[in-house]
């Protein structure tokens, strides 16, 4: 709930106006005497009689201004807000400046309840009062909130919320979906009711899953690996879908029996999934965690950044919730968390950080950042200096004057997901989905799927990705495949041109280049099978990251990628010789396109034996357009058979 400033006191309403008892605004003493003995009630919590006698000294006389403040301020403790407006507005219609608190208290009630112009009209009256700096930065900010409110309720987005319906909904409580990269696997967090061995009742948060079959949800499953008899929530995929991070929190009497203690009231937690079957938790440890608080992670696609929520003590003594983040580098190894920047975290509550796939959008929830009241829901984006950008409010009716957080877009920027409590609602919280509106989208992305298996006997490998940003050469994203299934899933955001490498020991790496300059070639995903071939004498392999300009043997800046990852092969493997061989395609005369391919080959072997490989393990030869691996009859194929290959020649 949004801060409601403190209960306003008569008597003390009475002392900062220095009046005294004999100087009530109201002259009549039945109403006085009444008012007095309902001051006795409401010392002695005797809130009903208090309102009785209250209600006399009112007929007795209805303008008695302490009469509908004691009134305001019972309601107030009753949480019955609407009639505590009502009262508060009496007073103020009989005397306007008798407490000019009371337009601060009225703008936050009217704010709480949506009625944002006459929250706007409360705080802008208030401020034409002097009053501490505290009250008036209140003021200010409220002024602000309700000003963007009461535009946001005149201009909405589009937003027509759709029930995920009985596979994954329930009376319980679900909460904090997460996708993996492909959407095809959900995850949730759902409150169970539970009873121990005394047949005693009580609630934990467990891991539910389902998987997108044939256009729908399958009933969802609780994840027994990672469920304990304490509360497991917010969790987040890794890219490839084969590591989980997540909040664990510790039971009444401790961590529970099946996951490793904790250093705090909850932390963070990671496991590794190996064929289907995730492994036992491990904590991440400091500095992530501390003996604090720590939940809601959320784990960026380049394998690198983990964002979380941190809970902080400040000075004053106030508990706040901001968002940190933390890398993790070759060794495996976390650093030192850091919190996003003041544009983001605010002095109030911050919720639910996602960063989406696309590793430049971030969704949060936020109590700070003007908006519609409670916690909204906030997009930044990530600048070209790496620095994030001010917070955009989602909008109405995304974001009400409710709590709005669990927020999730899924991979392609198109659905969002959020929990909410309507009455169309199986019980409880819901999970809903909803076509997110294009300006709230993140990056168009897409990703490749697929398997890595040896190219002779179709056996599954385990092994590395690097996706290299082609235009800069600084790697977006390490990754692995499953060494059981040989599974792997990588991100692709669009706008950027990819070069792929795939390592794995015994083999001889593979390259792939992707071109995803807009957001139309990110429409549909890459699926394909990785054949690797193993090192052995004959075996040859396709430089696809290797460019030339056109006409030209002189390599193109973006062809020092894949020169550099040849460079370290033939290093790792010191004993092994290798032919460089160039292709062209049979546009243009023979003898030039000879000379061409031999000048080419020429090239990439002056490039190994400048970065210290030995010239007696290298080779070059030109072979023209005599070896085409696919017809020359269309611009697809021609690009194919326009080629530098190496072909070991032994080992």
């Amino acid at each position: 709930m949004k801060r409601i400033f403190p209960l306003i006191l008569v008597l003390l309403c009475l002392e900062a106006t220095g009046q005294r008892r004999d100087e009530y605004t109201s002259k009549n003493p039945k109403a006085i005497r009444l008012l007095e003995t309902a001051f006795q009630f409401y010392d002695s919590r005797m809130d009903t009689k208090a309102l009785d006698q209250i209600r006399e000294a009112l007929q007795a006389d209805s303008t008695f201004v302490e009469a509908y403040l004691l009134r305001a301020n019972i309601y107030m403790a009753q949480q019955k807000q609407k009639e505590a407006i009502e009262a508060y507005e009496h007073s103020l219609h009989f005397l306007p400046d008798f407490y000019p608190n009371t337009y601060l208290t009225l703008g936050d009630l009217y704010y709480l309840h949506g009625n944002y112009a006459l929250a706007k009209g409360a705080y802008e009256k208030f401020l034409t009062y002097k009053s501490n700096p505290i009250l008036q930065r209140e003021a200010k900010d409220g002024l602000a909130n309700s000003a963007f409110a009461d535009s946001a309720v005149k201009n909405p987005v589009p937003f027509v919320p759709v029930n995920l319906g009985a596979s994954i909904n329930t009376e319980a409580n679900e909460v904090l979906p997460t996708l993996t990269l492909d959407g095809m696997r959900l995850m949730f967090t759902r409150q169970v009711t539970v009873s121990n061995e005394y047949g005693k009742k009580s609630r934990q948060e467990d891991f539910y899953s389902s998987f997108w079959k044939q256009d729908q949800w399958t009933p969802a499953t609780p994840i027994t690996e990672l469920n304990t008899k304490g509360d497991e929530g917010a969790s987040s995929f890794s890219p490839d879908g084969r590591y989980i991070f997540f909040a664990g929190c510790e039971e009444i009497y401790g961590y529970p029996e099946g996951r490793e203690k904790g250093l705090g009231k909850c932390d963070i937690y990671i496991s590794k999934k190996v064929g289907d079957v995730f492994q036992p938790p491990r904590n991440l440890g400091i500095p992530v965690n501390t003996p604090g608080y720590e939940s809601q992670p959320s784990f960026s696609s380049d394998g690198r950044t983990l964002y979380f929520i941190r809970q902080i003590k400040e000075k004053d003594g106030r508990i706040q919730q901001d968002i940190y983040y933390s890398s993790i580098n070759d060794s495996s190894k976390w650093s030192a968390p850091v919190a996003l920047p003041s544009n983001i975290n605010t002095d109030k509550d911050e919720f639910s950080a996602y960063i989406h796939p696309d590793n430049q959008t971030l969704y949060f929830a936020s109590a700070g950042h003007p908006g519609m009241g409670g916690l909204d829901i906030f997009v930044s984006r990530k600048r070209a200096d790496g620095s994030w950008g001010d917070p955009v409010n989602l909008g109405y009716p995304i974001n009400t004057s409710g709590e709005e957080s669990s927020f999730l877009v899924s991979p392609d920027g198109k659905l969002a997901y959020f929990a909410s409590d309507r009455k169309e609602g199986y019980g409880g919280l819901d999970i809903y989905k909803f076509d997110l509106y294009p300006q709230a989208r993140p990056q168009p992305l897409t990703y490749m799927k697929g398997r890595v298996l040896d190219g002779k006997n179709k056996k599954a490998l385990g092994a590395n990705f690097e996706l290299i940003d082609l235009e800069s050469g600084k790697t977006m994203i390490r990754s692995s495949s499953d060494a059981t299934t040989g599974e792997f899933l990588v991100a692709l955001p669009a706008g950027m041109s990819y070069a792929l490498n795939v390592s794995c020991k015994d083999y001889l790496f593979y390259s792939e280049n992707f071109q995803l300059k807009d957001a139309a070639s990110a429409d549909k995903p890459f699926l394909l099978d990785v054949l690797m071939s193993p090192m052995a004498a004959g075996e040859r392999m396709v430089l696809k990251n290797i460019f030339f300009a056109t006409d030209s043997f002189n390599l193109k800046k973006e062809s020092k990628i894949e020169l550099d990852k040849l460079v370290s092969f033939l290093k790792a493997n010191a004993g092994l010789k290798i032919e460089i061989s160039g292709h062209t395609d049979n546009v243009g005369d023979k003898k030039y396109n000879q000379a061409l391919s031999e000048k080419r080959a020429r090239s990439v072997v002056d490039y190994l034996l400048t970065n210290g490989v030995d010239a007696g393990r290298l080779a070059s030869k030109g072979f023209g357009d005599t070896k085409p691996v696919t017809s020359n009859s269309t611009e697809q194929g021609r690009a194919e058979n326009r080629r530098t290959e190496f072909t070991i020649v032994s080992l």
